[in-house]
């Protein structure tokens, strides 16, 4: 049996293990809170860790999100995604564990127009960015046995998401402004969660940092015109610049990654946004009936 510890298990990304835990019988997944495991806390995280006879893995899930609010919530946002991370890190380090750690596109300044890989240079624009970047750095400057994996644009059935917006603002309005001229990949969290589910499975020792995305590269504009389509919905969906709407923290106008190295290091075939769109909607749907 292996041992899981997964922190933030009332997030999206924490909702989307648990909804998948019953299909690996051979991985004891552990939940926890915010409020059970404070991750910003160094002695509460190592009370956590010592409860444990044997630990194998830690699935960072817990993590400030916010990207606009980041560029106020300055000192909150570094508290949990950099020192959180350090924290886990170094509990990981003590107990002998391995640290899978979420990480964003948000790290790179978007001014590429070739896939990002994992040996680009990062430079992020934001607070955000800027955080989860400082994460990266404590995780790797503490913990040799750590997975790094970078995602983009995540969305799934539970938590706040472009998808449950989109599906809400759908019903309430008969007309849609949505940005054209930022450029990226979707990823269905269910299926992120998966990728890191082998990793674990296959007891993979490759350390360090990976990228991960559906397949297919979209503007958001594409992304909304195909959640309407999929749902029946027959709004006027028109497309606009990102000077149209202007946001407290700035987006990378490309953000797509390159999986190459992901898929030579797992075999796994990475699915379309498409299809993965349209799972999403269909689970979407069985949980409201």
């Amino acid at each position: 049996m292996i041992n899981v510890l997964v922190t933030g298990k009332d997030g999206q990304l924490g909702q989307c293990f648990k909804s998948i835990a019953f299909a690996h019988p051979n991985i004891n997944f552990i939940f926890k809170s915010s409020s059970e495991l404070d991750i910003t806390n160094e002695s509460q995280v190592n009370e956590v860790f010592k409860t444990f006879e044997r630990l194998d893995y830690c699935i960072n899930c817990a993590a400030y999100t916010a990207v606009d609010k980041a560029e106020e919530e300055i000192a909150l946002s570094d508290k949990v995604n950099y020192l959180g991370s350090k924290n886990l890190a170094i509990a990981c380090r003590t107990f002998g564990v391995v640290l899978v750690q979420i990480s964003t596109d948000f790290v790179f300044n978007g001014e590429s127009t070739q896939p990002y890989t994992e040996r680009n240079t990062t430079n992020p624009l934001g607070v955000y960015g800027q955080s989860k970047l400082k994460g990266e750095k404590a995780i790797e400057d503490v913990l040799a046995a750590h997975f790094i994996i970078r995602t983009s644009w995540l969305y799934s059935e539970f938590g706040n998401n472009f998808l449950k917006t989109m599906l809400r603002l759908g019903k309430e309005r008969s007309e849609l402004s949505v940005v054209s001229d930022q450029i990226g990949s979707p990823t269905y969290a269910i299926d992120l969660a998966k990728v890191v589910i082998e990793f674990i499975e296959s007891r993979n020792t490759s350390y360090g940092i990976y990228h991960y995305s559906n397949e297919g590269v979209i503007s958001w504009y594409d992304f909304a015109k195909e959640i309407f389509k999929l749902s029946d919905n027959n709004l006027n969906l028109n497309k606009i610049e990102t000077k149209d709407y202007p946001t407290a923290a700035v987006r990378p106008k490309y953000s797509v990654l390159s999986k190459s190295k992901i898929k030579n290091e797992l075999g796994v075939i990475i699915p379309n946004w498409k299809s993965s769109l349209n799972n999403a909607i269909i689970n979407l749907k069985k949980m409201e009936t």
